[in-house]
């Protein structure tokens, strides 16, 4: 029998733009080419954005802190509950690797 030619897929990358070309068949990358564009950067949104990654590094710290608050509170419940299911179960003596010969 003979085999059909598969062509190769065009895809341009979500994130990049890069444009990429698929073997279907052997699901590899046969060639990359990298997006044709350069960043415009101006300053007035690269401060912008410097404002927004500051006050995401403040929310994610001031969260630390709260979770750090709530610590305490969180392994004394957690204690709690293992103590109540522990009291719950029956005493058993503990199994050794002498005991199963």
């Amino acid at each position: 029998m003979e085999k059909k030619a598969v062509k190769p897929v065009h895809v341009e990358c979500p994130c990049c733009h890069a444009k990429l070309t698929v073997d279907p068949e052997l699901s590899v990358v046969l060639s990359h080419e990298p997006a044709k564009f350069a960043p415009s950067i101006d300053l007035d949104d690269t401060a912008r954005l410097l404002r927004e990654h500051d006050q995401r590094v403040e929310d994610k710290f001031r969260l630390s802190v709260e979770a750090e608050k709530m610590k305490e509170d969180v392994l004394a419940r957690k204690f709690a509950e293992g103590l109540k299911k522990a009291k719950d179960q029956p005493v058993e003596k503990p199994l050794r690797d002498f005991d199963l010969d």
